[in-house]
């Protein structure tokens, strides 16, 4: 019995490895997935500018990374008691400019140190719907709750986005020529906009993604997430309680489909030990003292020396030191 319909794959896919270096940009739904590859110990930047959500202000942030730009007090503005970057998500406000700076040069100088040796870039385009600061002329990449009246809005066409998706990626091709994009539109609606105009949005954001990846067949690689979730997905239990968000079962579902595509099958294999080890590092013995549980630390720590012989650049350093403490202490006891 078939009970949902399936989203095609793409016959052109990335092949993803553990010796790669990864870095991922755009809306929430990167911090999913950024998060997923960070626990798997993938070596990837995520959202280094926090949550951006339209494709303008992902290519603004590229550009000030391959630039090398350092902010300055004159690029922040103050409201309601904080100081924000135009640029950068809330999490980089602060009380005072000097720490916001802090916060925002420490972060983006350790991006951009990234790009050169970069190996997949991962864009996740949110919406079409921009705000224009009526002052300056720029696309926000976060409002930071100011006044409606201090922005012009309107929606990217198709043209502005894949032209300047295109003139961003032959930027960042000069610096990274073996660099391998894969494009994706977030499954989240954005219903603050009407669920009319999401469509419009989303239809957009779908439309500039596919011309962008028949300019580059064999650099630009299209993830369908917004498939996966409207079509395969296509029941609100697989949505939190907002009715918007994916719930977790959601995401593990995307996570696995992606894993699935976008993943060699040498890191599928490694990314199955690596689980083995988060799951037993999470063990909780009811016989902490038993020489059972001695062996289970011993193997634990075989394992994790096993993957770092193999993968130097796996860093379980604190979760060996912390079996290797217990297993002495138990020793003693």
């Amino acid at each position: 019995m078939k009970l949902q319909t399936l989203v095609e794959r793409p016959s052109l896919r990335p092949s993803i490895g553990y010796d790669h270096r990864l870095m991922l940009l755009g809306s929430c739904f990167t911090t999913h997935i950024g998060a997923r590859l960070q626990e798997a110990r993938f070596r990837c930047d995520v959202n280094p500018y926090g949550v951006l959500y339209n494709p303008l202000s992902i290519s603004a942030a590229l550009r000030e990374m391959l630039a090398g730009k350092g902010y300055a007090e004159g690029d922040l503005y103050e409201h309601q008691g904080l100081w924000h970057s135009p640029m950068h998500h809330g999490d980089f406000s602060a009380a005072t400019p000097c720490e916001a700076l802090q916060r925002i040069n420490t972060r983006l100088a350790r991006a951009s140190a990234c790009l050169p040796a970069l190996d997949f870039l991962l864009l996740t385009w949110g919406t079409a719907w921009v705000y224009e600061d009526r002052g300056t002329g720029r696309v926000a990449g976060n409002c930071h709750k100011r006044p409606e009246a201090c922005f012009l809005r309107r929606r990217l066409t198709v043209d502005e986005v894949a032209e300047d998706t295109v003139l961003l990626l032959s930027a960042l091709w000069q610096q990274n020529a073996s660099l391998q994009v894969v494009l994706t539109v977030s499954p989240i609606r954005h219903v603050r906009d009407g669920l009319h105009d999401n469509q419009l949005s989303k239809a957009t954001l779908l439309l500039a993604a596919e011309r962008v990846c028949a300019a580059f067949p064999d650099r630009v690689f299209y993830f369908p997430a917004y498939e996966l979730l409207q079509d395969e997905l296509r029941d609100y239990r697989f949505y939190a309680d907002d009715l918007v968000h994916p719930s977790p079962l959601a995401v593990r579902y995307v996570w696995e489909r992606f894993a699935e595509w976008c993943l060699s099958p040498e890191a599928r294999r490694v990314m199955a030990e690596v689980e083995d080890v988060r799951k037993a590092l999470e063990h909780r013995p009811l016989h902490p003292e038993s020489e059972a549980y001695k062996r289970f630390l011993e193997q634990i720590v075989l394992k994790m020396e096993r993957l770092n012989g193999k993968y130097p650049y796996f860093d379980f350093q604190n979760e060996r030191e912390s079996c290797l403490t217990l297993l002495n202490r138990l020793q003693k006891s």
